[in-house]
């Protein structure tokens, strides 16, 4: 692809961008080997819809079996390590001069490949506040030494909950009011592994495009999104991405 023209626009538009969005869906994660969340689970949550599980009212109904299907959950994130496609969205940081990340995912991958101001739409499954949502910010070293499941809140006793956006929940306001205001007046937005139809996180890549921003899509098969992009490049993240770093440097050093 590395002499694909439509590579070579890419990268002269992300060469000369000097406020890069990377909006990041599921797909990213699944080159990591974290599945998507309307795939199928295997194993022993092979029988569950993860729909029916990601719910407050599902918590609250059966609290001990809800948490032990996100530990399971942590426990894959975890396992695993950031792909090429994580590791290129951070090497554009360092080349670019603002670069942010807004994500759909919450496995933490881009901070560990090294973006470091990364917006998470729908959290982060590795923070953790109460049920109420009066305490927030807790980690798994906060309550570590807890052998209750779900474990309780250090400050008030309710129960904790991952501090995810589940099905019927808002996005957290602070989040989705800096990425759009970070959308509308972007230069170029690299969208990466999103299917384009979970909104509003998927009015992200409108808002740029209506703004006057390039908009590059990356995916395997076109999406919901493709048709507002003015450069679709298809493959996998991990594949497409490192060639267009690769390129975008020959065009700062050129």
């Amino acid at each position: 692809m590395a002499q694909d023209p439509r590579l070579q626009t890419a990268a002269r538009a992300l060469a000369r961008s000097r406020r890069l969005v990377v909006f990041t869906g599921a797909g990213v994660s699944k080159e990591s080997g974290i599945p998507t969340f309307r795939e199928a689970e295997t194993g022993l949550w092979a029988q569950y819809d993860p729909m029916e599980l990601a719910t407050r009212e599902a918590y609250e109904r059966r609290p001990a079996f809800v948490w032990s299907w996100y530990e399971h959950r942590f426990g894959a994130a975890a396992a695993v390590t950031p792909n090429p496609a994580h590791t290129a969205i951070a090497e554009l940081e360092r080349l670019l001069p603002q670069v942010t990340v807004v994500t759909q995912n919450i496995d933490g991958l881009h901070q560990r490949a090294g973006s470091s101001d990364v917006i998470e739409l729908h959290g982060s499954m590795f923070r953790f506040k109460c049920l109420s949502g009066q305490h927030d910010g807790f980690v798994l070293a906060d309550f570590a030494g807890q052998d209750e499941k779900p474990p309780r809140c250090p400050e008030c006793g309710e129960l904790l909950r991952p501090d995810v956006v589940w099905f019927g929940e808002a996005l957290p306001g602070d989040a989705i009011d800096r990425a759009q205001a970070l959308s509308a007046d972007c230069d170029v937005m690299l969208v990466v592994g999103t299917s384009g139809i979970v909104y509003p996180a998927a009015g992200l890549p409108l808002l740029a495009a209506e703004a006057g921003a390039t908009v590059i899509d990356v995916n395997p098969e076109r999406d919901a999104l493709t048709a507002a992009a003015d450069i679709f490049l298809q493959g996998p993240g991990g594949e497409v991405l490192p060639e267009l770093v690769a390129a975008v440097r020959q065009h700062l050093a050129g």
